[in-house]
């Protein structure tokens, strides 16, 4: 019998949002009508596949649809031909296809209507790389390792060609990594969009961290789950790993726990919560009921906290794209960081901005509760604490210096710690005949004339600070000049009594 083993789950293990929204939608509609089916396994576990059987849900085939019924498009998401099917059969479709999946649609509709190749990294035979192809109108190939990859573009030309590289959403975040090198080899034009979901390489991440500590590993989830695999398949690389579908497949498993001192948990993102605290207790059992390291439903409890337009949060950056950055701000909630509202710069890409790992304050602008997702603001937060350094400069007369980011009426914009600042034309040129287009993306020294603290503006001098150096100049001139010493200067006029250098 074995003593003083711990267990511990990881807290990104179960269910993620998009298998989570779909679930719900097919039980929701279950209130509201009969006739439900679904366009495949609503999700690859047998359980709840078994549960909404005996509730009357079956999976069907878009061929066998009939007009009367309610047709639930999965999380995988389906090409548009599936959707032309439907809409000529009649049926009633409700698409719970996740969001971060049909994100990947309309960058495959998009690209591939501008003449671009796709090619997606993933499992050619997988209901969701067959959907995005399936939103593809030109050529599109999938590659599921580097070697695949190097193959591909080996077996077909692209020099001539504008290329685009997706990802499907569970893939290998280590694989995806290693490929990078070699889009950068072969393919140095693509566009490469890292559409991993945020939360899958989290759960990858979590699961590996945890498989190196681990004597063993359990892996919760459906024999037929690709994520599930591919947990499993990252875990192996650390120590001993078995995956079962459930309590009852732990029981009747041939795993060897002799030896083990700790034992780590994590679930595919078509695992229920309660199967995974079913295999928890049942190794508690098997192992003469130890102490657990982990609380699942405190963890649980924790991720559904309350988030609103506004609110100040905390985000760990998951992943940058060029047009977006991906955070986890702790919740089911995905964050996303538009390239807008990273910096007041424009010149500066999300990657000049912030790094992966990085932890960062934003506020909430948007949440969608439906499709889980909150739309943050990191340069919001820099400009409330820009602009006190704004006012402390104002105080203590300092010269700042910025970025002149734009050209408006009556003056220039400069941004300087996040905040933008305005500076008038008389303050800003040098001379009557200047034109201020020529200041545009220098970077100027300037004074703050003025402060509206209740409206966060700001106005400010360039001139104060040339006025100020010219007079420093002044006097280091007079300090040091004698009578018959050789100096250079400028003709700046010349008058009826004499000319001024």
């Amino acid at each position: 019998m074995l003593t003083n083993c711990k267990i511990c789950i990881a807290k990104t293990a179960g269910f993620c949002f998009g298998v989570d929204r779909a679930v719900k939608i097919v039980y929701n509609e279950l209130d509201n009508r009969n006739n439900v089916v679904t366009l495949g396994p609503i999700i690859h576990n047998p359980n709840v596949v078994s549960d909404l059987e005996a509730k009357g849900v079956y999976s069907t085939e878009v061929d066998k649809v009939t007009k009367d019924q309610t047709v639930v498009i999965r999380s995988h998401g389906v090409g548009l031909d599936v959707y032309d099917k439907l809409a000529k059969i009649g049926a009633e479709v409700i698409d719970a296809t996740c969001p971060f999946v049909a994100r990947i649609h309309k960058i495959a509709a998009e690209k591939s209507g501008e003449g671009y190749v796709i090619l997606i990294a993933g499992d050619e035979l997988h209901p969701e790389v067959m959907g995005i192809r399936g939103h593809c109108s030109g050529e599109s190939y999938v590659f599921s390792s580097c070697d695949d990859f190097e193959n591909l573009v080996k077996e077909k030309d692209f020099s001539s060609k504008k290329v685009a590289i997706l990802a499907q959403t569970t893939y290998n975040k280590n694989m995806w990594r290693k490929c990078e090198e070699l889009f950068e080899r072969y393919l140095p034009e693509a566009v490469v969009y890292n559409t991993i979901c945020s939360a899958t390489s989290e759960r990858q991440k979590e699961a590996a961290e945890l498989a190196k500590a681990a004597d063993i590993m359990i892996i919760v989830g459906g024999l037929h789950s690709s994520n599930t695999h591919k947990l499993k398949a990252i875990c192996d690389e650390y120590c001993k790993c078995w995956l079962v579908e459930d309590a009852e497949g732990l029981k009747a498993s041939d795993i060897d726990l002799s030896g083990a001192k700790f034992i780590g948990i994590s679930a595919g993102a078509s695992t229920p919560a309660y199967i995974i605290k079913e295999v928890q207790q049942t190794m508690s059992e098997m192992l003469n009921n130890v102490d657990e390291e982990f609380n699942f439903e405190e963890e649980l409890e924790k991720t559904l906290k309350k988030i609103h337009t506004g609110m100040k949060v905390e985000g760990v950056v998951t992943d940058i794209n060029n047009g977006e950055v991906a955070v986890d701000i702790g919740t089911k909630h995905t964050g996303y960081i538009p390239a807008s509202e990273l910096s007041d710069d424009p010149t500066k890409k999300p990657e000049d901005v912030v790094s992966v790992g990085d932890k960062i304050d934003l506020i909430v602008l948007k949440t969608n509760d439906q499709e889980g997702i909150v739309t943050l603001s990191k340069k919001k937060v820099d400009a409330v604490l820009g602009f006190q350094k704004i006012v402390e400069a104002k105080d203590a007369d300092a010269t700042l210096t910025g970025t002149v980011t734009n050209v408006v009426k009556g003056g220039v914009l400069v941004s300087s710690n996040g905040v933008k600042v305005f500076i008038p034309a008389s303050q800003a040129a040098p001379r009557r005949d200047f034109d201020l287009n020529d200041l545009l993306k220098q970077t100027v020294s300037f004074k703050i004339l003025e402060v509206n603290e209740a409206k966060q503006r700001a106005v400010g001098s360039i001139r104060a600070v040339a006025r100020e150096e010219r007079a420093a100049a002044q006097a280091k001139f007079f300090e040091t000049a004698q009578i018959g010493s050789e100096v250079e200067g400028t003709v700046k006029s010349i008058t009826d009594y004499g000319v001024f250098v």
